[in-house]
């Protein structure tokens, strides 16, 4: 099927369609840095066309409370779709992947080469703004460091993004020297980027969350489409992206999915 990309605005349009499935679409919100994967697995989707809008898991969130009703709602964290569960407004959440932090620089003279280079006079850095997972990521790797570590470093950030798609653009522009981002991320780069792994001690937990949304217009379609994040298609198109299989014992039962909010 072909695959539509749509602004926010399919999002508030989308509450006032019907309730069936008789449209033959799925309208998924996602992270940006699913878009790849999610880009490939919708050009698979046989079971109706997938539509998605792509941003910052945070502002996604932000539109569902404020009564937007796409189908499906995909986060690069588990709180916002467990946070959107207690609050009634998505059916139980499963994760169904996850990822790794990374320091990325350009793939041609970059002026970092390791983490102790961000506190260098001079470094310039993006990184995601507070709420977004990838921000909150980054918080929790700089919250690891020593203190005087960690203040040379947010002293030489130099641009807060709302989502990965933001820190990737300042990196190709040349507007930071590095940045960071999840590995998917850079390998979609196609080799303009490259990845900088994190020391295991520093690296934080990186798991993805999604959830059907309550009253979704096309719910049965938006299970085949969850169904297969973690068994079909979407499975394949997540390795193929770099993303990792969930981590053991994360809500990966599959009776989890599409169980109402009691």
């Amino acid at each position: 099927m072909a695959v539509a990309f749509l602004l926010g605005g399919w999002l508030a349009l989308a509450g006032c369609g019907s309730s069936g499935d008789d449209r033959g679409e799925v309208l998924v919100s996602a992270a940006t840095s699913l878009k790849t994967a999610f880009t490939s697995y919708g050009e698979q989707f046989a079971d109706a066309e997938a539509q998605f809008s792509f941003a910052g898991s945070d502002e996604l969130a932000a539109q569902i409370r404020t009564g937007a009703k796409p189908d499906v709602f995909a986060s690069a964290n588990t709180k916002l779709p467990d946070q959107l569960f207690e609050q009634g407004l998505v059916e139980r959440p499963r994760v169904f992947a996850a990822n790794r932090l990374v320091l990325a620089v350009p793939a041609e003279d970059a002026k970092v080469a390791s983490l102790g280079d961000l506190k260098k006079s001079g470094v310039t850095i993006a990184i995601g703004s507070p709420g977004v997972p990838v921000g909150a990521y980054t918080r929790r790797v700089l919250g690891r460091l020593a203190a005087a570590d960690r203040r040379a470093i947010l002293a030489n950030v130099r641009s807060e993004e709302p989502d990965v798609g933001g820190i990737s653009a300042k990196l190709g522009q040349g507007a930071v020297d590095a940045g960071f981002l999840y590995v998917t991320d850079v390998a979609a780069t196609n080799g303009r980027l490259k990845a900088i792994r994190l020391p295991a001690a520093l690296q934080p937990a990186v798991a993805y969350g999604v959830a059907i949304v309550k009253g979704a217009p096309h719910r049965a379609a938006a299970l085949r489409f969850v169904a297969g994040l973690t068994g079909g298609a979407g499975a394949d198109a997540l390795k193929a992206a770099g993303f990792e299989p969930p981590p053991a014992g994360e809500r990966d039962d599959a009776t989890a999915l599409g169980t109402p909010h009691p």
